[in-house]
């Protein structure tokens, strides 16, 4: 072999090599921006708003009546007919707003059409539900994966945030009476 043909073979390894490289890099940073920890380490699939107050609420199309959210704790979920997990938390979505109703305000909100989310077999959603096929809310949060849920409090503050399904950080049932309590406004002590 020539000594051109040396270098040139060496160079399109080193090209592979470099783009190789360049991928895990790639890789390693999507998995920093995306996949970032926060809640005590919790893994979320969106940027973290914890403690912080919550974007306005905007939907495209409500597919029940419009909650009314004032002075209640607002759970807002972001679900998608084909997602498995979604379709498993909404029955324990179903009994919490059966539950807690004059206290907490639950929303689920898909980006998919209003026809697929009517139209969706074994699906019955009790709390309020709304459509926005832009996602514009799910964008503001960045959010990556789904099921994807946030708590706010009667003012507005996120207190919960991330996978309601994640092993040792799930949303019980639990979590959800701790942070009513924490954060329930107490009526003023008459003097």
């Amino acid at each position: 072999m020539k000594q051109k043909e040396k270098l040139k073979v060496c160079f399109m390894i080193l090209k592979t090599q470099i783009k190789a490289i360049a991928f895990i890099w790639f890789c390693l940073y999507c998995t920093i921006c995306y996949g970032q920890e926060s809640n005590n380490n919790k893994k979320l699939w969106a940027k973290s708003i914890l403690n912080k107050k919550a974007p306005k609420l905007k939907v495209e199309q409500w597919l029940s009546d419009v909650p009314d959210t004032k002075g209640k704790f607002v759970l807002i979920d972001f679900w998608a007919t084909w997602c498995a997990p979604c379709r498993r938390t909404i029955p324990e979505l179903n009994e919490w707003y059966k539950k807690y109703g004059d206290k907490l305000a639950i929303i689920g909100i898909s980006d998919e059409a209003a026809n697929v989310v009517k139209n969706a077999k074994d699906i019955k959603i009790d709390y309020y539900s709304a459509i926005d096929t832009k996602g514009k809310l799910q964008n503001e949060l960045e959010v990556q994966g789904i099921p994807h849920c946030i708590l706010l409090d009667p003012d507005g503050i996120v207190r919960w945030e991330g996978y309601p399904t994640l092993k040792d950080n799930e949303l019980t049932e639990t979590v959800l009476t701790n942070i009513i309590k924490k954060y329930s406004k107490k009526p003023a002590t008459p003097l």
